[in-house]
């Protein structure tokens, strides 16, 4: 089996289209979706200045295909959750042509400056340039950033994270964790910054402060464990 990474413009998602008129906030699925008829319900994270978040929203709530999306607390700060109510008839959403063709994928998308970002899981007999063809269908754009046998992905030996990312910001822990993913600490692989804010859409000197702030703060947490 296959992990791969997809960045798909979902042209006509309501999710890629808004995102991509706020570049400055990012989405999450944080909820699967549930609910019964045409009208589905889940819960998304966003992230961003507030007024952004506000305005995202309020456009977000227009869109065609949403019943509803209510903050679930004052929107005041950087970071607000929303209760989603979604007219699934009739949607075209990347989600269900995956289910449609038996793709695995993993849950948690993140979406950034219009580009949502999917991790699948192909098998022996997928065929992943029909895969790929299929999420293109109606005009949306597909790019394979990532494709790598799971035999081969080496996972570092557990240590309690409790207490060590305590220190970071939510975009610390953001940039951090797409470092990760993208290789960017893969020796030999040739990732750099550049590659790190292409993928979550930051300028590259925003990206490099993020994570060597991020570094230092999880070295020190580190050596302080290491220590007791």
């Amino acid at each position: 089996m296959r992990e791969v990474t997809l960045r798909i413009r979902h042209h006509g998602g309501p999710e890629s289209d808004v995102s991509t008129r706020h570049p400055d906030v990012t989405m999450r699925s944080v909820s699967s979706m549930t609910g019964r008829g045409t009208e589905r319900k889940r819960i998304i994270e966003l992230r961003g200045p507030t007024e952004d978040l506000r305005s995202f929203i309020d456009e977000f709530r227009a869109a065609d295909n949403i019943v509803e999306a209510e903050p679930l607390s004052p929107v005041t700060g950087t970071h607000a959750y929303v209760a989603v109510v979604v007219d699934s008839e009739g949607w075209d959403g990347i989600r269900e042509r995956l289910s449609e063709m038996g793709i695995h994928y993993r849950t948690g998308t993140t979406i950034s400056g219009g580009i949502e970002r999917w991790t699948v899981y192909i098998e022996e007999d997928d065929d992943l340039s029909m895969v790929i063809r299929e999420l293109e269908r109606g005009g949306n754009e597909v790019e394979l950033a990532r494709n790598v046998e799971m035999s081969s992905i080496e996972r570092p030996p557990g240590l309690p994270a409790s207490g060590i990312l305590d220190g970071l910001t939510s975009r610390q822990r953001e940039v951090l964790a797409t470092a990760i993913a993208v290789g960017y600490y893969d020796h030999g692989r040739g990732v750099g910054v550049e590659d790190v804010a292409d993928e979550i859409g930051l300028g590259s000197t925003t990206v490099w402060e993020h994570l060597s702030r991020a570094e230092s703060t999880v070295m020190n947490a580190l050596f302080d464990r290491f220590e007791r």
